[in-house]
């Protein structure tokens, strides 16, 4: 298999923070033309952007995509509702899991992946406060212990 690109345009930093990340995603982005070319000038941003299921599709709502300047008349609403590309067992599995108590479907990132814009999407359960400042305090755990072994390595 040959070896595939990835070109990231833009990442929600906030969403691993924010939110616990079960299972992740890749799907395709039903874009207009003057869509690809702005996303190729990497005028996008995922801020508050979100997926939900209608009728058996899957949309994303609020990703941000700036209007490429040469299109003029041909740009779309920087807003507008995008259709996500599936397949149905996964959107089927989506379902199923988005119905349990507190899933939600959160984008990660937006790249070009041979040449196609794709998301990575993530099926993820909101941290509470609490939560997020144990995260915190974990990394900071880890990174100390981290420090200490490298200067344990140098007095060696």
């Amino acid at each position: 298999m040959a070896d595939s690109t990835r070109t990231d345009i833009a990442t929600n930093r906030r969403a691993r923070r924010d939110y616990e990340v079960v299972d992740t995603f890749e799907a395709g982005i039903q874009l207009r033309g003057p869509e690809v070319k702005a996303l190729r000038e990497r005028k996008a941003s995922l801020g508050d952007a979100y997926a939900v299921i209608r009728r058996g599709e899957v949309f994303l709502q609020h990703l941000h995509i700036g209007a490429y300047g040469p299109a003029t008349h041909a740009n779309s609403e920087p807003l507008r509702e995008r259709k996500l590309l599936l397949h149905r067992l996964e959107i089927q599995r989506l379902t199923v899991r988005v119905h349990e108590r507190g899933f939600t479907l959160i984008p990660l990132s937006v790249y070009f992946k041979d040449g196609r814009a794709k998301v990575e999407l993530a099926l993820a359960r909101g941290r509470a406060r609490y939560d997020k400042r144990q995260v915190i305090r974990q990394r900071e755990d880890r990174r100390e212990a981290e420090r200490g072994l490298r200067r344990g390595n140098r007095d060696r």
